[in-house]
């Protein structure tokens, strides 16, 4: 492994607190504790590290690093922020926290059925406190990890995540660190996960002081963003190393189970060991340390196997990632929709082709990349790709913020429903899909500088041309845009909305207890349409009995013959259209033997007897 050194504030009860910052181009670098009248000088070391124990210094000491004199910034591994991203960091005793969750180790991939949420919509509260409220309700439709969007200190108190500036403070609006902490604890006193969405591919552009301090960034390579993060240039050890520790404090001192690492397509690094790998091998480290389970799971648009292949047969070794593929595949067929990246999918074959395979576009052409693109993954375990029919970004990204609430019937809700809870792989929903949630999830930020108000505003704008959407995009920088993406958590007294709840909580009681779908896997399933491209018939023949699934994605009666290789007698287990579900009630008659009816836009899974 490369340099690895801790950085920031370590406070220690027998000797007070020592200070560690990386500026190289530094001549002096002191530190200015808020209530002293006196800077105390820091001493540089190797590489450029700049160093002093400060004994005084307690938890809740506020300080700032003054650099060559005259500019005062916030430590960059600041822990804390109690006020914004401009003034002081505060001192953290990552000790003090009474932990209760000794006898949690951790939930391996492929029990994981994971609810991603953003703190500051998901409850009324907008804090950790408030998603400890509601844990009762998610374990109640057994979710057994939750996803949560990133929480790095951000300009203001509205913002997705994605534009924080302090990778190590945890949000303070949402109730600081030691508020996540009390959140972790919980979950796993409820026998939940935690996976928390970090973002080690760029920094948002309100309060990032990082140049201040030396070459966090390179020139070498462009992104959305600008200049990209050091990850291979001269003096990029160190900014790795910031990273590295960045990922050590969540599982270390937050008890963190999973990271979701932000688009890693935009980690840019040629060398011979990709940062990827890297923090992989910490990762198991740590491991290795607690006796817990820990994982990465990366967001990438690349489709490589190279990600997730071990680390002896060359890969990074990482744990899994998120696939779009299957995303599309499943939304385009549901709504209809084309446009834009939604282009390349829409064919059922599309679907079967994810569902064998994983990876649509494995070494074929894209028509709207103009490129190859992918390689093959049909070997790899199907518990390594993480698939939703919505997300932040498929729900966020669209103009309005629709749900596909908005966008299909109450019926194909169910069949989106079953095309992501019975498939093979690692299952993910996106907060508020569970009962259908009617308000948007729109994109957010608070910032405090004008001129970057109205650059995101413009942008914005100008991000939609490809898509056919009509009416105004909303003003990301308006409170009213925040409040309207908060959940209404309206089921309790709207009986679609429960009985679509309950749908959900049979659909992953059944993943949860069926010997053929706790034994999921590419190889141990059947997946086709029928002739005219109606019907799609998924078989999980694994485990006895088996489980076969029927998904009528017309809005006509389908008349269909059974598929009789893994058996020849059938019961039903589930049916959409049941009126418990909200349906017509119509039944399934399967006396007629081979033949059977199936209603429209439903879901009838059967097992074999």
């Amino acid at each position: 492994m490369g340099i690895t050194r801790e950085i920031g504030a370590k406070y220690t009860k027998e000797k007070g607190t020592t200070f560690t910052v990386w500026a190289p181009e530094a001549e002096k670098v002191s530190i200015v504790i808020e209530g002293k009248g006196n800077d105390i000088p820091l001493q540089r070391e190797a590489f450029g590290y700049w160093t002093g124990l400060v004994e005084d210094a307690r938890p809740g000491t506020r300080y700032l690093y003054k650099l060559n004199e005259d500019t005062e910034r916030p430590d960059p591994a600041s822990c804390y922020q109690p006020d914004t991203v401009h003034t002081a960091s505060e001192v953290v005793d990552h000790e003090a926290f009474s932990w209760t969750d000794q006898n949690w180790k951790g939930l391996p991939l492929e029990q994981m059925i994971i609810y991603e949420l953003h703190v500051g919509t998901f409850s009324e509260e907008g804090t950790f406190e408030g998603i400890i409220n509601k844990l009762p309700e998610l374990k109640d439709l057994g979710i057994t990890a939750i996803e949560i969007m990133p929480i790095a200190q951000f300009p203001g108190s509205r913002n997705w995540g994605y534009d924080g500036v302090y990778p190590s403070a945890v949000q303070n609006s949402y109730g600081g660190p030691d508020g996540l902490k009390r959140l972790v604890d919980a979950c796993h006193q409820a026998g939940i996960a935690v996976v928390l969405d970090v973002v080690y591919n760029h920094m948002g552009p309100e309060g990032n002081y990082l140049r201040d301090f030396g070459p966090y960034f390179t020139e070498k390579y462009n992104t959305p963003w600008g200049a990209a993060l050091n990850f291979d240039d001269a003096h990029s050890d160190h900014v790795r190393n910031f990273f590295l520790q960045n990922a050590i404090m969540w599982l270390r001192d937050y008890h963190i189970d999973a990271l979701r690492l932000d688009a890693v397509h935009a980690i840019l690094d040629t060398g011979a060991k990709h940062f990827l790998k890297e923090l992989q091998e910490h990762v198991t480290d740590i491991e290795e340390q607690t006796g817990k389970a820990r994982a990465l799971i990366a967001e990438s648009d690349m489709n490589d196997v190279r990600l997730l292949t071990p680390a002896e047969k060359g890969g990074f070794g990482l744990a899994a990632q998120w696939m779009d593929d299957y995303h599309h595949a499943v939304h385009t067929l549901l709504t209809g929709e084309v446009e834009g990246y939604y282009m390349d999918y829409g064919k059922p074959e599309l679907l079967v082709k994810s569902l064998k395979h994983a990876f649509i576009y494995n070494g074929t052409y894209s028509e709207f990349r103009k490129r190859t693109l992918g390689n093959d993954a049909t070997d790899l375990p199907a518990k390594q790709f993480v698939i939703c029919a919505q997300n932040h970004d498929q729900v966020g990204n669209r103009m309005l913020g629709e749900r596909i609430t908005q966008l299909v019937s109450f019926d194909k809700l169910k069949l989106a429903a079953g095309l992501i809870l019975l498939a093979p792989f690692t299952p993910m929903l996106f907060m508020g899909e569970e009962y259908g949630e009617e308000n948007p999830f729109l994109f957010f930020v608070s910032h405090t500088d004008k001129d970057l108000v109205e650059a995101v505003q413009k942008g914005r704008k100008e991000e939609f041309s490809a898509f056919a959407w009509e009416g105004e995009v909303p003003d990301p920088q308006s409170e009213d845009t925040f409040r309207k993406s908060k959940l209404q958590h309206s089921y309790k007294h709207n009986e679609k909305q429960n009985q679509l709840r309950e749908f959900y909580k049979k659909l992953i009681q059944l993943r949860k207890t069926s010997p053929a779908l706790q034994k999921l896997s590419k190889q141990n399933l059947e997946a086709y349409f029928n002739e005219d491209e109606t019907v799609l018939h998924l078989i999980h023949f694994g485990g006895s009995p088996a489980i076969y699934s029927l998904f009528n994605f017309s809005d006509q009666v389908q008349e269909i013959d059974l598929d009789q290789s893994q058996g020849k007698n059938w019961e039903v287990v589930l049916h959409s259209a049941a009126q418990e579900w909200g349906g017509t009630g119509a039944e399934t008659d399967l006396s007629q033997g081979k033949t059977i009816k199936l209603q429209p836009e439903s879901l009838l899974i059967l097992q074999s007897n």
